[in-house]
């Protein structure tokens, strides 16, 4: 079996995407190893036809809505739940807390993204992490523009009353 050689032009196009395309994912999942695991079976699905994805002038286009596509269709595969014999270890948020035991900002802020519904998460990413219109995040979706702005209405009124509510670290688990 021959071995599958990159083209100059995408292995150029990796070298200088590679990080931006990790910290959209990042951001997108809120899972640094679930992030990079989608980036690289977007970069692979992209390799094999990077030709035709140059063609098309926009291969930053593919790669996110490869990416997100990915995201969104990964709980399909999750669907079924694995019991396990010993709990994962929960991380210690005592070193975490504000005085009067309220979770920091950032992680608070994480802890209310990974709430809400993955369509949702990815509308909210897309709108202001790589501030995309709404048209632009519909067709990244495959959706309409009103399938877009009630997902983003939906998902700020949600994270909007999360903020409102104090809620001590022991309460939240990880990330």
């Amino acid at each position: 079996m021959a071995q599958w050689e990159a083209p100059a032009a995408f292995e150029e196009y990796v070298r200088s995407r590679h990080a931006e395309l990790l910290r959209f994912a990042h951001v997108l999942t809120g899972d640094r190893h679930l992030a990079a695991d989608l980036v690289q079976d977007a970069l692979v699905r992209a390799g094999l036809g990077w030709r035709r994805i140059q063609r098309q002038d926009d291969p930053e286009g593919y790669l996110r809505r490869t990416i997100v596509n990915g995201y969104l269709n990964r709980r399909r595969a999750l669907r079924r739940e694995r019991l396990v014999a010993n709990l994962p270890e929960q991380r210690d948020t005592a070193n975490d807390a504000r005085p009067g035991g309220a979770v920091l900002a950032d992680d608070e802020m994480w802890w209310l993204l990974a709430t809400l519904p993955r369509q949702q998460r990815a509308v909210l990413v897309l709108r202001y992490y790589l501030d995309l219109s709404e048209a632009q995040i519909a067709e990244v979706l495959g959706c309409s523009a009103g399938t877009v702005k009630s997902n983003a209405s939906r998902a700020l009124a949600k994270l909007r009353t999360g903020l409102a509510k104090p809620v001590a670290s022991t309460e939240r688990g990880t990330r």
